[in-house]
């Protein structure tokens, strides 16, 4: 019996139709009926599809069943520390680095002691336009988590 495909590897294939096939990643979470950024982490290997999920997707991408198989394994989140240097995503550290500790103080102020979740998490992605340059924004929106002892 053949080993299941790995999530890094399923995902190389979905990159592939994709780029293919000419889609956003928009599109192909329209088809799934899902959260466009849920989805596209789902399918670069940071969440676990449901088998219909990922059944769906693999035929909208004319991925064979193996990658539906490996899209339904439950992953080990994280990033290889070489794609933290890309510069798109930098740019999230350093805006954490910067903005983290007044956040920190801001949810502190507003809520307590506690922390927000990444578990019960959503984020949001858009584009706005702007005079001086359309704008990225995203929204973080997570459960408050407060200590308790």
């Amino acid at each position: 019996m053949a080993p299941i495909m790995s999530k890094s590897e399923a995902a190389r294939h979905v990159a592939s139709a994709k780029v293919r096939r000419d889609l956003s990643w928009a599109r192909i979470a329209e088809e799934i009926g899902a959260p466009l950024v849920w989805t596209t982490a789902a399918l670069l290997g940071q969440h676990p599809m449901t088998r219909e999920q990922a059944e769906r997707v693999c035929a909208f991408l004319e991925l064979d069943a193996a990658v539906a198989e490996s899209l339904q394994l439950q992953p080990t989140r994280g990033t290889d520390p070489a794609v933290m240097n890309d510069p798109t995503i930098y740019r999230f550290v350093e805006a954490l680095s910067v903005y983290g500790p007044a956040l920190k103080e801001l949810i502190h102020d507003e809520f307590g002691d506690g922390i927000m979740s990444a578990i019960n998490f959503r984020v949001d992605f858009d584009r706005r336009a702007d005079p001086d340059g359309d704008r990225v924004v995203i929204t973080l929106d997570g459960k408050f988590l407060d200590y308790r002892w």
